[in-house]
């Protein structure tokens, strides 16, 4: 079995290698661009919203929890209809999300506890930290890879000694990307818990950008570049656990970043330009035009009348009125479901969907 040590054991020149600084450069480049176009919207929650349900869906996908973008934003305005066991999970993944992110914000910190509590949130059990052996990482042919620590007070070390390496910055003099690649390596080798450690590790990373500053919010998920390159994700993980090849997993995780910031900077870009055009032809056509009205209509790609009268505080007759004139002016596309309709952003669902053109 692949004994873990406590990361700080790990030499920290050993990542200074020509690859890996070169690589850092443009990582931490297009990072620190991404998050000064992120604090360029004026409403934060779009971007928290929308972004946060891109990454639930896309890091449950690793997990083989498969959703449509459709079934997540239905069920976000009409859940009493929408029952899909998967959706349900993909929803809590975006509330541990939030939840983490809030401990963060609160505390500047990132501790053992935040970790349990997000995993409680995702798995909607509060089991903690394994207790009892039997927990192996198999291949798709049923073949054991891995089998991570079993005695639960070596997990409860472990753990412990990642905590003090997420929080003190002056145990282990590396730049916080490649610190952030090692924690990620680190807690899935652990895979403290029952059900959840992929999920609740890809958490990690974000909040960890955050916490270190990197990132004012959560915007930067890597788990659409893992569902692309999943057998290059999981093979390095065992290479580092067999091989000692930390520099190639800290090279791959360096560049899910850049490709990651890349990405999510042209989706920020497209939802700029579209909540500008949305404001000037509806303050031009139509005289209840109001921030919070955009606000709402790029918050929830499908919106619903309930949204617009508490975001907007009018009546329901008046919210109906408003979203049955942003239909006639194409705005928005009415679509009924049982006894209710939601009504689609246009613009904005084309950007999540990747048909923004």
């Amino acid at each position: 079995m692949h004994r873990i040590s406590p990361l700080e054991q790990l030499d920290a020149a050993r990542f200074d290698t020509p690859a890996i600084l070169k690589k850092l450069v443009s990582s931490s480049r297009c990072l620190a661009e991404l998050k000064g176009i992120a604090g360029s919207i004026p409403h934060q929650g779009i971007l928290i919203n929308t972004l946060g349900l891109q990454e639930a869906k896309d890091s449950s996908e690793i997990e083989n929890i498969v959703t449509t973008h459709d079934e997540l934003f239905k069920e976000d305005v009409l859940p009493v209809v929408f029952a899909n066991p998967a959706v349900k999970e993909v929803l809590r993944y975006r509330q541990a999300l939030r939840v983490g992110f809030e401990q963060v914000k609160r505390s500047g910190l990132l501790t053992v506890n935040h970790i349990i509590e997000i995993q409680a949130e995702l798995e909607r059990n509060h089991a903690g930290f394994r207790k009892l052996p039997g927990t192996a990482l198999k291949n798709d042919g049923g073949h054991t890879i891995y089998t991570p620590p079993q005695n639960p007070q070596e997990i409860m070390s472990l753990m412990s000694s990642l905590e003090h390496f997420i929080n003190e910055a002056e145990l282990y003099a590396a730049d916080p990307l490649i610190k952030m690649a090692l924690i990620h390596h680190q807690f899935e080798s652990i895979h403290p818990f029952y059900d959840g450690n992929g999920r609740t590790g890809r958490i990690l990373n974000v909040l960890y950008l955050v916490k270190e500053g990197l990132l004012d919010i959560p915007v930067l998920y890597l788990s659409n570049y893992i569902v692309r390159t999943k057998t290059d994700y999981y093979r390095l993980l065992q290479t580092v656990r067999m091989e000692d090849r930390w520099e190639d997993w800290v090279l791959y995780m360096l560049e899910a970043v850049e490709q990651t910031a890349v990405q999510t900077i042209a989706t920020i870009q497209a939802i700029k330009v579209a909540v500008q055009d949305y404001k000037h032809r509806i303050r031009a056509e139509y005289k209840f035009y109001s921030h919070d009205l955009i606000n709402n209509l790029f918050t929830h790609p499908y919106t619903k009348i309930e949204f617009v009268q508490r975001d907007l505080q009018v009546s329901r007759i008046t919210a109906t009125k408003y979203l049955e004139a942003l239909t006639d002016g194409g705005f928005v596309q009415k679509q009924k479901m049982g006894r209710g309709n939601y009504y689609v952003n246009i613009a904005l669902n084309a950007i999540l969907m990747g048909n923004a053109g």
